[in-house]
């Protein structure tokens, strides 16, 4: 499996590139563009080759696999847009190497950072969202048998538009390639409990690479105070890593001031106050140059904490969804079950 940098990138490989979409789904070679349009398609007058293909449509209730394909190999780019209901209305799960229960199971906005079920930018080294929702993901996604990836519509209707790129190389995947993990939870925090979990029950050797937040206040003032700790090889009610505030983990300082920001590996890209709504909050952490690595297990959690007129601090009773995104050698635990359509609403 190829490390490519700007310093490496001249070195030349033997993996074969490979991409799939609604012109090539099975990403065969000379596979492309073979579909042919029919007198009412905005193709009809070029022919065969001209984009006839360029979509697809999600059935309503319906799952569709977007790739299966061999392996050895490492999924390196994908690109995805549709419309903004589909951002809390599809489920993306991914497979490798002929398992039973998905490594990656979120709704699809989120696992881009788009969380709210909102359209925003992202510019960041593994994810960018670019104008106008133009998702991206560069997270190396190593495979040796098999990847397969679906998405489920539970939205009521079809969703005309769904464009996807998935593009992988076939190449040696070495023994201690890791596989991609991604996970989401949403959860209402108490006065008695202010605490939303992101991981839980993670066991194995792995490493922590990532964190997305959704986070909808319930009361106005500061909502950031919490701290996000991490749990880790048996730790028991104190945690190995623990940190010193929201807006500190994602590398803002002092409440954030009241701007956002989207940098190459911490971001706040999304305050939205509306007239007539409570605030939202979309966060993201990625830990790429300082992944948090574990031998047996881990658990993740974060504090939402507020203050009190008098100085203390407030527990509060907050909407948290997040993603936590890792690695780690298979098997991986199951994944609590996916929460139904109606506790992913974000509006």
């Amino acid at each position: 499996m190829n490390d490519f940098t700007l310093n490496t990138l001249f070195l030349l490989s033997n993996a074969e590139t490979r991409s799939i979409c609604a012109e090539n789904p099975m990403g065969e070679r000379g596979g492309g563009a073979t579909a042919s349009p029919d007198a009412n398609h905005p193709a009809s007058m070029l022919g065969k080759p001209w984009k006839v293909r360029p979509c697809i449509t999600l059935p309503a209730g319906g799952t569709t696999t977007l790739m299966d394909v061999a392996g050895p190999g490492v999924i390196q780019h994908i690109w995805i847009t549709v419309d903004t209901k589909a951002y809390r209305e599809t489920i993306l799960r991914m497979y490798w190497d002929n398992e039973v229960t998905p490594s990656v199971e979120v709704p699809l906005g989120d696992f881009f950072a788009n969380g709210h079920g909102l359209r925003y930018n992202v510019t960041s080294l593994p994810v960018a969202v670019n104008p106008s929702g133009g998702f991206n993901i560069y997270w190396p996604m190593p495979f040796a048998q098999r990847a397969r990836i679906t998405i489920e519509n539970e939205y009521p209707e079809a969703i005309d538009g769904f464009f996807y790129q998935i593009t992988y190389a076939l190449t040696d995947v070495p023994d201690n390639a890791a596989r991609f993990h991604a996970q989401w939870r949403r959860s209402l925090t108490t006065r008695e409990y202010p605490e939303h979990v992101i991981l839980d029950g993670i066991q194995g050797q792995g490493h922590y690479v990532g964190t997305f937040l959704a986070w909808t206040q319930m009361s106005n003032g500061w909502w950031g105070e919490g701290e996000m700790k991490f749990f880790m090889d048996g730790d028991g009610q104190s945690p190995t890593i623990c940190g010193t505030g929201t807006e500190d983990y994602f590398g803002g300082a002092w409440g954030f001031n009241g701007e956002t920001y989207s940098t190459a590996f911490l971001g706040y890209p999304l305050y939205r106050k509306a007239e007539g709504e409570v605030p939202r909050h979309g966060l993201y952490r990625w830990h790429v140059m300082d992944p948090i690595r574990f031998k047996r297990d881990l658990k993740v959690t974060i504090q939402a904490l507020g203050w009190w007129p008098h100085g203390k601090f407030q527990p509060l009773t907050d909407d948290i969804a997040s993603v936590g995104y890792w690695y780690q050698a298979e098997p991986h635990a199951a994944f609590p079950p996916f929460p139904p359509r109606h506790e992913r609403y974000s509006r």
